[in-house]
């Protein structure tokens, strides 16, 4: 609540384990958006918070005080004045309505940014060297391809899709689609062909971009076979554009090449079209690794206000900063890194492996382009911990002040080789929300200290807590991860969702009017999040729930393992049996002694309840395309599911993966299940 205003504090328990890994001092505050938003609050609307904690109470209790707040002080630019910040409907969440009345455009307010300073983009990939793109280029760019589909009769509500690598060309097809008022949606083009028509075919698309393949690992992929096979199947679809990325001299019968479309001498001026706030602004999907994949749908005002807030306010990204997230254009983390162009910074892109031809590659990138913010998946930074990176002193990440992390949980070993091996005065920012609201629900706060293992604070405007199975809030134990009052980027819809069933069932099941998110977590004290895995693979033993992120923080920090996957299976007569799976370093076997010693690893970290009943040794562990650990679809496998039924191999980044779990299912069928 407001109160009388004094110097910013944070609230912790000093008996509460170690001190914290980094704090921010008075220049870093003082010199952060988030100060500047709280003088603001000051000066034009007479708040005063005494710290960050109250100002989240403010923003979570006030919501049409505080959204409104957020788009005054961004001015945020509307064709029509908004008539209400936000209207209810009479139960849940499905269906609120934001700024009713106010019709804008997502693009024309990231080319607010126009600049002769700094390039928009900055641009390198396996096969090529930097490349710099202005902002009069991407500006000419954008207008060009804004006239092509303006002249093939794309109006708003259309949907154009991408199958394009993480190219700057990808960044101008959405810009060009948000100027026309169109529905964007981009899968990367190692999605299988069934996988991206499981998607598309959802939303009937109108113009598609594909691009002729990809470089990964130092090998050129060919797609051309399979984006001939994707359009027959898209009836929908009238028009394709054609990007020769491999090879300049591709074809693909009866499209339209991406140099005609820049070179039209008819291009006119960029002109934005005013949509509603809730106008969609693009279509994202869920993993699909157990089933048909939910289009989730984002209105064009959502996805901009929680965007600005978050990069500013969360991660203080500032005009002229550069910004980097390693992500393919199938992962809501490129929507997301994009909007950093909303804030005036330039974007760094790149286009590859992150590990060829070796781990340094990105770090190199980043030390090269002067990058400011640095983001990546969690399993990125393990594997640079686990291969004895260590960046410490490197010439060129003078300029880093944060390094976020997301994906999946970045446990405390993580968070301490970022200030071992990377930087001691850096921000780490260990960020977790997802597709479901293409932003945070949990992230950075510049005014607290960052302790290992923790996400610093909830985010504006997000009023999440902790609940236990009977629906109370509670600290300091393990808890679903709930939001109690509704967010502008939450979903509009489902595409095709009828009475919106698939949403509703999706999060509003367990707790009636409640988003019920699936993550474990723990609420501390001092107001900062622990995330233990996903709920729905939450391991039970004897009755005590355990978070998965914890046997991995163990087993994986003993050098001869290189990753683990563990699940828990739910047997005849209330049983459990969890099993543990390892890959271990080349030329290792799983022999008694290193079974012994991950048991003791887990019971010495962790307690008896989490050494697991077997372990056994694999090859692999499956991940999705984006990057996350497949655990329930290798459960439903162990306990008889058919494969087919279980997980969508399209979805995985090795879609063999799989196959030593199906193997082990019959052996465990007759040990374990019986």
């Amino acid at each position: 609540m407001a109160s009388t205003h004094s110097t910013l504090k944070t609230r912790q328990d000093p008996s509460a384990g170690p001190g914290p890994l980094w704090k921010p001092d008075r220049r870093q505050i003082e010199q952060s958006q988030l100060k500047r938003y709280l003088d603001w609050l000051f000066v034009k609307k007479g708040l005063y918070f005494r710290d960050y904690h109250d100002l989240w109470d403010w923003s979570t209790t006030d919501l049409e005080d505080f959204w409104e707040s957020i788009w005054q002080f961004f001015d945020v630019q509307s064709y029509s004045a908004y008539e209400e910040v936000v209207v209810k409907p009479p139960s849940g969440m499905i269906g609120t309505r934001w700024f009713t009345g106010a019709t804008l455009n997502y693009a024309e307010h990231i080319f607010r940014n126009r600049t002769y300073d700094r390039p928009a983009l900055l641009f390198q990939s396996e096969k090529q060297t930097l490349e710099e793109v202005s902002w009069a280029e991407l500006e000419r760019q954008v207008a060009a391809v804004a006239h092509f589909l303006r002249s093939k009769n794309v109006r708003p509500g259309d949907r154009v899709v991408s199958v394009l690598p993480n190219i700057p060309q990808a960044v101008v097809a959405f810009l060009a689609s948000s100027a026309v008022g169109a529905v964007w949606s981009s899968c990367s083009p190692d999605f299988g062909t069934t996988s991206i028509l499981d998607r598309f075919r959802q939303i009937q698309p109108k113009v598609l971009f594909a691009a002729d393949g990809y470089t990964y690992n130092g090998k050129p992929i060919d797609k051309t076979d399979a984006m001939r096979d994707l359009r027959r199947a898209l009836p929908t679809v009238k028009e394709v554009v054609w990007l020769s990325y491999l090879d300049p001299d591709s074809e693909l019968e009866n499209t339209v090449r991406w140099s005609d479309v820049l070179n039209d001498e008819a291009v006119e001026p960029l002109v934005f079209e005013p949509v509603p706030f809730g106008h969609p602004l693009w279509v994202l999907y869920s993993s699909g690794t157990t089933g048909k994949p939910k289009a989730i749908t984002h209105s064009v005002g959502g996805c901009l206000l929680e965007h600005l807030k978050t990069l500013s306010l969360h991660q203080d990204v500032r005009p002229g900063d550069r910004y980097f997230w390693y992500s393919t254009t199938g992962w809501m983390m490129w929507n997301f890194s994009v909007a950093s162009l909303l804030v005036g910074a330039t974007l760094v892109i790149y286009d590859g492996a992150a590990g060829h031809p070796n781990l340094e590659v990105l770090w190199n990138l980043a030390a090269r382009t002067g990058v400011n913010h640095f983001g990546g998946g969690a399993a990125f930074f393990l594997a640079c911990m686990r291969a004895g990176l260590n960046l410490s002193g490197r010439s060129g990440l003078e300029q880093l002040r944060t390094i976020g992390s997301t994906g999946s949980p970045l446990p405390p070993e993580g968070f301490r080789w970022v200030y071992e091996a990377v930087r001691k005065d850096v921000w780490l920012i260990s960020f977790s929300g997802g597709t479901d609201i293409c932003s945070g629900f949990v992230g950075g706060c510049p005014f607290l200290p960052v302790y290992e293992g923790e996400i610093q604070c909830r985010l504006l405007g997000c009023k999440l807590e902790s609940f236990d199975e009977a629906g109370r809030p509670v600290r300091n134990e393990l808890g679903e991860m709930v939001i109690l009052e509704p967010m502008p980027s939450m979903p509009i819809h489902f595409w095709n969702d009828p009475d919106d069933q698939r949403y509703r069932s999706s999060y509003f099941e367990q707790f009636p009017g409640i988003w019920r998110h699936g993550d474990w977590i723990k609420m501390t004290d001092r107001g900062s999040v622990i995330i233990y895995g996903r709920s729905d693979a939450t391991l039970n033993r004897d009755g005590v729930r355990i978070g998965t992120s914890e046997i991995y923080s163990a087993v994986e920090s003993l050098p001869e393992v290189t990753d683990s996957l563990v699940v828990c299976l739910d047997l005849p007569g209330g049983r459990y049996f969890m099993p543990l799976f390892v890959v271990l370093s080349d030329g290792l076997t799983l022999d008694d002694a290193l079974t012994q010693r991950i048991r003791q690893a887990l019971r010495t970290q962790y307690s008896p309840r989490h050494v697991p009943d077997a372990i056994y040794q694999v090859p692999v562990v499956p991940y999705t395309i984006s990057g996350k650990k497949v655990e329930m679809p290798v459960k439903k496998i162990l306990m008889g599911a058919s494969p087919e039924r279980a997980a969508s191999r399209d979805t995985l980044r090795n879609p063999a993966a799989l196959d030593p779990y199906i193997e082990l299912a019959d052996t465990l069928k007759g040990d374990v299940m019986a």
